[in-house]
């Protein structure tokens, strides 16, 4: 692929709705099929590590080894860092790299795991052969990624199938691939990677609480964020469009019989030796 295809756009920007999102995430709830395969020495890289709340619990799980975060935007690693700082943590230390060359000799993490991170970049087989490169032999590399077309939601919503499309498209103008859960297996095959271990899991957002936090982060999301900028200014939608869907995500929140189900592709592949 080209250069410009490597080096896609990140479509959400680090907007405070994004971020509200980030910083949920931890390591149970989205590295559960990972930490089996954990040893208390392990040297860990996480790719596209954003505020850092998965790479503080990846640290906190190796207290013998040492987690390295890295991230293409600059400005969020100083989030990261304070994350890991008011946890006490000595173990991990934060960089900014791309995950298309990374600057690591080979050989050097016994896990290489990213969050969320394929669907955004223009060239994910690229970016797992590098980060095959940087994983020690026997070790791991673990990936999982959202699916939006296999998102699904109750009650039916028009204005919510609106913002599917919309998303979808405008995600892929911006290089990246928004249904990538299906896609991950194929990819690490593609990749050159022989012992995957390809499975799936889900968040689901039911109760009046996370219908309110999910609703409320997209609905803003979809009014402010960097992907709300890509959305009108590249011609996706108008300014009307946009606050009709940023709508129609407060009324399913609001909905007491709402239901939303977000589901992961995961991988888990050891590198032979």
């Amino acid at each position: 692929m080209s250069e410009a295809r490597e080096t896609a756009v990140y479509t959400h920007g680090h907007h405070e709705s994004v971020l509200r999102s980030h910083t949920w995430r931890t390591a149970a709830n989205s590295a559960a099929y990972l930490l089996g395969s954990l040893k208390p020495h392990m040297k860990i890289l996480d790719v596209g590590c954003g505020p850092g709340t998965i790479t503080a619990d990846l640290a906190e799980l190796v207290p013998d080894g040492h987690v390295t975060g890295v991230d293409h935007a600059p400005g969020i690693l100083d989030r990261a860092r304070a994350t890991a700082a008011e946890r006490g943590l000595t173990n991990v230390d934060f960089a900014v790299a791309d995950v298309h060359a990374l600057d690591f000799p080979d050989d050097t993490f016994c896990v290489v795991h990213a969050h969320q991170v394929l669907q955004h970049v223009g060239d994910p087989v690229r970016a797992l052969r590098e980060m095959r490169r940087v994983t020690r032999p026997n070790g791991f590399i673990a990936v999982r990624d959202s699916d939006y077309a296999a998102m699904t939601w109750y009650p039916a919503s028009t204005g919510m199938d609106d913002w599917l499309d919309l998303y979808r498209r405008v995600a892929r103008a911006n290089g990246g691939e928004p249904d990538a859960g299906r896609r991950l297996k194929s990819w690490a095959l593609e990749a050159g990677l022989t012992d995957v271990a390809a499975t799936s899991s889900t968040w689901t957002f039911t109760t009046a609480e996370e219908r309110a936090w999910w609703s409320g982060l997209w609905a803003d999301r979809t009014l402010a964020s960097d992907y709300a900028e890509r959305a009108t200014e590249n011609g996706h939608a108008t300014g009307e469009q946009l606050r009709a869907v940023s709508k129609a995500w407060r009324e399913w929140g609001a909905r007491e019989d709402g239901w939303f189900s977000v589901l992961h592709g995961e991988i888990l592949c050891r590198k032979q030796v």
